[in-house]
């Protein structure tokens, strides 16, 4: 399972769109990729010979191919999974060692890096995955990084203040520079596993594993003292030299919004590439319900699924979803008491992520993928005195512009500090069956009838370009 599998099974399932005709990475491959919310992109035509995929997975509906299942099984999927780990197994080579080039044989600005925004300080690389290692106990960390092009062999890294940035401060306490690789292309599963945040020391490449069902195949560098998939498109080995920071940024993030993480932040030298030998480059689109949220918002989801499946003894928890901008959850759930719902916010605000700023809970009958929906159950469910509550003073993810900004990036005092809320959009429990009937939810009669079997022949078109998705529509069935 790489790249190329995955490749063929969006094209299979018909959710691949091929580009024959040339696109400029730096000027218009961003608003190309941007459009493409429902099908992944395959740009054929690129600068100096490459191919690059792109908005893959586009959507939930994507990630759920990844794996294998639904939507609404995904999440449970996932969280069920997060507790098989699988050691990663070496390898002697493999394809990501077909071509190997040192320091001068390859430039940074050949590859065909996109610009995602119109303020982007430059180009970016999104999808790359960042292998570093504990300079005290050889444990290994995966996870993504902003890499801004800065030269031939050289670009900048933002290091978010968690695990990879815990590593860079200890090798910076030495005075030495950080090796590092960094995986590019693979299948969406090793993404999936490296947006997950674990505890600090678990190798996500063990998550990966478990994802996968078996083991991932690890090839050493060829310069730094790392490992990586022998079967990934591209590598980049490097070193992160301690102390030296310049200007990054702005890009555009995950939460839709160009400054946070702008400053003066760490520098990656490059010393070598390694490649397949038709390696096909990857692309990451960020912005709200882009690429980069979908890697994002379904680990963490399932994450938070499996802590809140048991509080307070075991809930009827059914899905968990992050919303657009990451930092909002909707916790679906049929509360077995009063305040039930309450219990479960207060867990999901507290996770392993730092994300999670508002937290809603609605019942089964509220579609957590129709965002029409969850409004409409904060619009109708929703008493704000009694169902609201707002935690002031709380330590909020560092990229959340809404809050108040201690610190700058690079330091270690980066952060957010706020507040955060959540919202009781349930009903009341089964066993008050005579308050819970008051929110019984309209349902037409013959529920199972279908506009296209009724349409003039002439009007069949426009009925099957109707959207699946609309108000109500899991109540048809």
């Amino acid at each position: 399972m790489d790249m190329r599998t995955w490749i063929d099974q969006l094209d299979a399932a018909g959710e691949l769109i091929r580009l024959d005709k040339p696109v400029d990475p730096l000027t218009q491959m961003g608003s190309l990729l941007y459009q493409s919310r429902e099908k992944a992109l395959l740009f054929e035509k690129l600068p100096h010979g490459w191919r690059s995929l792109g908005q893959a997975p586009a959507n939930v509906r994507h990630a759920a191919l990844a794996f294998g299942t639904t939507e609404e099984r995904l999440v449970p999927l996932v969280a069920a999974r997060m507790g098989t780990l699988v050691k990663p197994q070496m390898v002697a080579s493999g394809p990501v060692k077909e071509v190997k080039l040192a320091r001068g044989e390859f430039d940074l600005r050949q590859l065909p890096v996109h610009v995602a925004g119109e303020r982007d300080a430059g180009p970016v690389i999104g999808s790359g995955l960042v292998v570093t290692k504990d300079p005290e106990t050889g444990q290994r960390n995966l996870s993504f990084h902003r890499l801004q092009i800065k030269g031939a062999d050289k670009s900048g890294i933002l290091l978010y203040p968690r695990h990879s940035w815990k590593n860079y401060v200890k090798y910076q306490a030495r005075n030495e520079p950080m090796p590092v690789a960094i995986m590019i292309g693979h299948h969406p599963l090793y993404y999936m596993a490296a947006a997950t945040t674990a505890a600090y020391g678990l190798d996500e490449f063990e998550i990966a594993g478990g994802y996968l069902g078996k083991p991932v195949s690890l090839v050493k560098c060829e310069t730094v003292d790392l490992e990586v998939p022998a079967d990934c498109e591209l590598v980049l080995e490097g070193h992160i030299p301690p102390h030296l920071r310049e200007e990054e940024g702005p890009f555009s993030e995950f939460q839709d919004y160009y400054i946070t993480g702008t400053g003066k932040n760490p520098v990656v030298q490059y010393q070598y590439m390694t490649r397949r030998r038709d390696a096909i480059f990857k692309n990451l689109q960020n912005g709200s319900e882009m690429e980069g949220c979908v890697f994002h918002k379904v680990p963490m989801s399932a994450a938070i699924f499996r802590r809140l499946k048991d509080v307070g003894g075991g809930p009827e928890l059914h899905n968990v979803l992050a919303l657009p901008g990451i930092f909002g959850l909707a916790v679906q759930m049929t509360p077995r008491f009063y305040g039930e719902a309450k219990n479960l916010l207060l867990a999901a605000l507290s996770s392993e992520y730092q994300h999670p700023k508002v937290a809603i809970a609605v019942d089964a009958d509220v579609d957590i993928f129709n965002p029409s929906e969850l409004l409409w159950a904060l619009a109708t469910r929703v008493d704000p005195q009694r169902d609201i509550v707002v935690i002031p003073g709380t330590h909020n993810h560092a990229m959340d512009a809404s809050l108040a900004e201690l610190g700058a990036p690079g330091t270690a005092l980066w952060q957010r500090q706020g507040s955060k809320v959540l919202i009781d959009a349930t009903i009341p429990p089964p066993a008050d069956a005579k308050a819970r009937a008051m929110f019984e939810r309209i349902r037409p009669r013959n529920r199972q009838l279908r506009l296209e079997d009724f349409a003039a022949e002439a009007s069949l078109p426009l009925v099957r370009a109707l959207s699946p998705l609309f108000f109500g529509s899991k109540l048809r069935v």
